[in-house]
């Protein structure tokens, strides 16, 4: 029965608690009805191990207090749809174990949150998740991945995820994760949106539009425009993330509708747009707004800011 529960996996700990000998158990190793996977931990059936095989044998092998976390929890608790090249495990502070092959170890002091489903190893919780991949994360465009994909899946609460934070006395990325939590939490879905609502938007003292505004497809399905402005002219932005596949081609149309759409209705952007040419962007939809009433003056992001030369450009093309 108990390995039934554990993906047919039980630890040498285990079946030494269920009346089994030392002999008896290194028996069944020699006549092939066990098979050690890991140092302690044993395959009861013959065959190929399961997902589920391969997340119990990794925290069977972690022993006790051991639980799932970081990349692979984030995978179960479906924070990401990627699945993460080796099997995080988090152990009590104070205890060491050398990881097996595909296997990270990670230590930690705090008390865990974590559920245990039948039949599934113990994993954290939605929200502790985060905060460890947030603690581990290199930049913060990691820390916006992760916090936006938790709240644009309904998957995390903004009170509950600073509860968290709160838990942990020293956290990196502090400061930045209450700023991205309340953009989270306000309707900003993705990296790319974070970036356009801080470099380009924000930064530039453009106003403030409606995020993921729903509308009416023409076959009478709903949607979501990324960003509204129903004040001035219905102008739509809309920030394709498809951040890891430039294509030049595709930018040079983008520029050309963009620059049409100035008079029209909607702006498109990709990471390159809002990342590495943020001012010239703004200095684009500043144009935009101004077009359909906006009042308002864009601002110098910094005493290097390239807006106010794209908007001497575009003066000098008019001009000609």
């Amino acid at each position: 029965m108990l390995a039934r529960n554990q993906a047919g996996l039980v630890s040498r700990r285990q079946a030494l608690g269920t009346g089994l000998t030392p002999g008896m158990i290194d028996a069944k190793v020699k006549f092939g009805w066990w098979e050690l996977v890991h140092e302690g931990v044993y395959k009861t059936f013959t065959g190929q191990l399961t997902r589920d095989g391969l997340l119990w044998a990794a925290v069977l092998h972690a022993g006790r207090g051991a639980y799932l976390s970081h990349g692979i929890a984030a995978e179960i608790n479906r924070l990401t749809d990627d699945a993460p090249p080796a099997i995080d495990i988090t152990i009590p502070g104070n205890r060491r174990v050398i990881a097996p092959k595909g296997v990270i170890i990670h230590r930690s002091t705090h008390k865990p949150m974590t559920w245990r489903p039948p039949g599934i190893p113990p994993y954290s919780i939605a929200e502790q998740t985060v905060i460890d991949l947030v603690q581990a994360a290199v930049d913060k465009d990691e820390i916006v991945a992760v916090v936006t994909s938790g709240f644009n899946r309904n998957l995390l609460t903004e009170n509950h995820l600073r509860a968290v934070a709160r838990t942990r006395e020293k956290l990196r990325w502090r400061h930045d994760l209450d700023e991205i939590i309340s953009m989270a939490a306000g309707g900003t879905h993705s990296p790319l949106e974070y970036r356009h609502d801080t470099d380009v938007q924000r930064a530039h003292g453009l106003p403030e539009p409606v995020k993921q505004a729903k509308f009416l497809k023409p076959d009478g399905t709903g949607g979501y425009r990324d960003r509204y402005y129903p004040q001035y002219g219905r102008l739509v932005i809309e920030l394709d993330g498809k951040r890891f596949h430039p294509d030049d081609q595709r930018g040079l149309d983008r520029e050309r509708d963009n620059q049409a759409a100035v008079t029209g209705s909607t702006l498109r952007y990709g990471w390159n747009d809002v990342t590495r040419k943020a001012c010239e962007t703004a200095r684009q939809e500043a144009d935009a707004l101004a077009h359909r009433g906006w009042a308002g003056e864009l601002k110098p992001c910094s005493p290097h800011c390239r807006a106010r030369e794209a908007g001497q450009a575009r003066e000098a093309r008019e001009a000609r």
